[in-house]
């Protein structure tokens, strides 16, 4: 069976050093050039993977630039794979191979269909996870389910971080037997129900600044839902320098500190402990932009 695997992040190399090392390398690999890196916060250079693997590899900005639908149409692949790819795959791409275009989302599909569907998953208290193998059609994450895994999660205490490495992890248990079964001759293909479909709508950079008046429990959430691998939420000092917040905890003794949402309480070496809306406080753990916000007294987010 002849396959060709389209991706670009850390999922992307996982999965294609899972794919490798039980046997089924792809026989393309196609991902971005390397100086277009910033188009994902958790990109992965898939070409020393290709190299260790002695896999053939492409670089193009688009999956359906006419060099890789040329290339495509030439090795006439029974499977086409995408994982981690942000770009939407048109009718041109959905045609060319046999078996279909086998796309990843890191969720219990139908529920949390769309865009960055990981901190919405933290940020709506979901109970569950999930990572879904499916195949893609014209809508958005609507297409048949080849592979599912659903498990659970404590939205009060994950991380983002925590979260996809999980999806991530459970996909690439996923994949070398769905590609086994494909090659057998097997298409798992069951349709989604639509009526429990939900969308996750885009986030930007501006919906992760922090509001201090928030209480402190929303305030941490936020900042486990947007760390790493992604940018961090954000705030703003007195006099107007951002600061970027990677990790924090809300403080364990409430009442303790009594001041203004967004006031400095308290500096004890690497830990900035800043009041929230509701009297208790955060814990900044980790985060860039130290030196522009210790200076200052008080941060400010969108509401203060």
């Amino acid at each position: 069976m002849k396959t060709a695997f389209i991706g670009a992040v850390e999922g992307s190399a996982v999965a294609l050093r899972t794919l490798c090392e039980k046997g089924q390398s792809p026989d393309l690999v196609v991902t971005l050039p390397v100086e277009l890196a910033g188009a994902h916060s958790d990109f992965a250079d898939l070409g020393p993977l290709a190299a260790d693997y002695g896999l053939r590899l492409m670089r193009s900005p688009r999956s359906e630039s006419d060099e890789v639908m040329a290339a495509l149409r030439q090795l006439q692949p029974d499977l086409v794979m995408i994982i981690g790819w942000s770009q939407l795959i048109g009718p041109g791409m959905i045609a060319l191979p046999r078996l279909g275009v086998l796309g990843f989302h890191p969720s219990p599909l139908p529920r949390m269909r769309g865009r960055a569907v990981l901190p919405w998953q933290i940020l709506t208290r979901q109970s569950q996870g999930g990572a879904t193998l499916f195949w893609i059609g014209e809508g958005v994450d609507d297409g048949p389910i080849a592979a599912q895994s659903v498990f659970t999660i404590d939205p009060d205490r994950i991380t983002v971080r925590e979260l996809y490495d999980k999806a991530v992890a459970e996909m690439a248990c996923l994949l070398p037997p769905l590609v086994a079964d494909l090659a057998a001759g097997n298409r798992p293909a069951m349709p989604q129900n639509h009526e429990n479909a939900t969308i996750c709508a885009r986030r930007r950079a501006e919906d992760g600044m922090i509001d201090w008046s928030l209480p402190a429990t929303e305030i941490d959430r936020l900042i486990r839902a947007v760390g790493p691998p992604y940018p961090g939420a954000t705030t703003r000092a007195s006099k107007g320098a951002e600061v970027t917040i990677t990790a924090a905890r809300v403080h364990p003794r409430e009442g303790y500190y009594i001041g203004l949402p967004g006031q400095i309480q308290n500096i004890d070496g690497q830990i900035v402990t800043v009041m929230a809306g509701d009297g208790r406080c955060i814990d900044l753990l980790e985060w860039r932009g130290v030196e522009s916000f210790l200076r200052h007294e008080k941060l400010r987010g969108a509401s203060c």
